[in-house]
């Protein structure tokens, strides 16, 4: 689940609010987005996947909130970033050790999305 967004990495490129399926975050003007709906994350991490500035921290834990985590204790164990490094992403792509491109489906989730909402915005079927 998502746990935390280090604020003084994040350059507010809301690529994390673009990707996230079910909306977990809020845009804000002149301020990194907020994590607004915790409860919905489906700890897919794609957000920590496109956050280029390893900015986001996704715990695997998918059942309950992480208790909040030092953003330097994160960074010293490696672990800021680590999801972008083991599948390939951006400047990790082409090198052997990290060699995952099979999470660049970014086509295959924004449609997901906007079905999701096209069909949250349709009324309740009778039945």
């Amino acid at each position: 689940m998502i746990s935390l967004l280090v604020q003084d990495r994040c350059t507010q490129c809301n690529r994390c609010v673009d990707v996230c399926p079910t909306n977990v975050f809020d845009l804000r003007a002149d301020a990194p987005p907020a994590i607004a709906r915790l409860q919905d994350c489906q700890t897919c991490f794609l957000c920590e996947l496109y956050c280029p500035h390893d900015a986001l921290f996704v715990d695997p834990d998918v059942d309950r909130a992480a208790p909040p985590r030092d953003p330097a204790e994160l960074a010293a164990a490696g672990l800021l970033g680590r999801f972008r490094r083991d599948s390939g992403w951006d400047e990790w792509q082409g090198d052997p050790q990290y060699a995952n491109q099979h999470w660049r489906m970014e086509e295959v989730f924004a449609r997901g999305r906007d079905l999701a909402q096209q069909l949250a915005q349709q009324p309740p079927a009778k039945g």
